[in-house]
């Protein structure tokens, strides 16, 4: 996929560069230091699929960059880079592909390439013919909440109407009573009140996916709703978990298969839209990723791959830095590469954590377990 690159600063150029590199799915053809030499170029080019763009620049900001592409029915996807955190409610308005708050990691931009790739089908075969994909519809909520098929990508009217998608999705094929919609995304609203955004959710969810011959798809039903999507719908975390569940044991020979299986998960359910209904389900899912990657670990581990379980370890880390069975890993990890020095930080900082954060000391079997490896 190619890609442009559009921050007024020129280091931020060269690091994005950097880094893009390490992702051989990614082609910069361009880098730009104002959103009027961007949109000239893309309208010369069209075979561009992914935009990392700045916020603040002089001139035109990247917000408004973004709405003028979406107003133009632009289907670059755009991916903001930014050290403003203030401005992402402002930006997932814009139905932007990610945010990302610099400075970046190499993980979190890995997982925003791979939601790029898979929200365009960009990785299928090139040959396919396009009547099989016609009326394929794809559903991303592993970070996220997108619905792409041969005709686009949606673009949400509201946050609310994203919302109740993804509500509705979670319980596809069954009627929700108008009653627990209320009470569920609405609630704390007076009853009329949320009755009538209730109802102009649902007016903007179908508008939304009208574009995309999907307004039918959300059924009124017995005073209720209901979302109806062909059997053939591909739905990225039903994917996972169904992959992940059959996949019990990670062998030499299926690992591969479960670096695949791992690296489609592209975020917590929602990613930051963070509904409160869907706590249960998302930490639920997170659990499953984080026993299937904890698996790979272990595979690497026995395989005697220290790298690529420290690689994942450090994602894992960085998702719970207070989970001390992935720190026992890590340990044991740089233990396996003769590390010392990095296994001495590693516990140092894991104790200046725990006093921070929680005001005690590390488990006496976690001290004894790092004196073993230090001996």
């Amino acid at each position: 996929m190619k890609a442009i690159l559009v921050d007024d600063e020129p280091t931020m150029h060269l690091i994005l560069r950097k880094m893009l590199a390490k992702l051989p799915e990614i082609q910069v053809a361009g880098a730009f230091t104002d959103t009027g030499a961007a949109e000239a170029y893309l309208r010369q080019n069209g075979d561009v699929g992914l935009a990392f763009v700045d916020i603040s620049m002089p001139g035109e900001s990247g917000l408004s960059f973004a709405a003028g592409m979406n107003a133009a029915g632009s289907p670059v996807q755009i991916v903001f880079v930014t050290s403003h955190k203030e401005y992402a409610l402002d930006a997932y308005e814009l139905s932007v592909l990610d945010y990302l708050v610099k400075p970046v990691t190499q993980e979190r931009l890995q997982r925003t390439v791979q939601r790029a790739l898979k929200t365009t089908n960009w990785t299928l075969p090139q040959t396919a013919p396009a009547t099989l994909e016609a009326d394929k519809t794809a559903v991303t909520l592993l970070g996220d909440v997108v619905v792409s098929n041969a005709a686009g990508r949606v673009k949400w009217i509201s946050r609310k109407c994203a919302e109740l998608f993804a509500y509705l999705l979670l319980h596809r094929g069954r009627r929700i009573p108008r009653s627990r919609l209320i009470v569920d995304i609405f609630g704390g609203m007076e009853h009329e009140q949320a009755l009538k955004y209730l109802n102009t959710s649902i007016y903007q969810l179908r508008k939304s996916l009208e574009p995309l011959g999907l307004r039918d798809a959300v059924r009124s039903e017995n005073d209720g709703y209901a979302l109806e999507l062909a059997a053939d719908s591909a739905i990225d975390c039903a994917e996972f978990e169904a992959q992940a569940s059959r996949l019990r044991t990670i062998t030499p020979d299926n690992a591969e298969l479960a670096q695949r299986i791992e690296r489609s998960y592209t975020g917590d359910l929602f990613g930051d839209r963070a509904y409160v209904w869907a706590v249960h389900e998302t930490e639920r899912y997170a659990e499953l990723y984080a026993s299937l990657a904890v698996r790979l670990v272990e595979a690497y581990l026995s395989m005697g791959n220290a790298t690529a379980a420290i690689s994942l370890l450090s994602k894992l880390n960085q998702r719970n830095p207070l989970d001390e069975s992935v720190v026992r890993l890590l340990m044991l990890a740089r233990a396996q590469i003769g590390d010392r020095n990095g296994i001495n930080a590693l516990y140092a900082d894991y104790v200046r954590l725990l006093d921070r954060e929680l005001g005690i000391g590390p488990p006496d079997d976690l001290a004894g377990y790092y004196e073993k490896l230090t001996l």
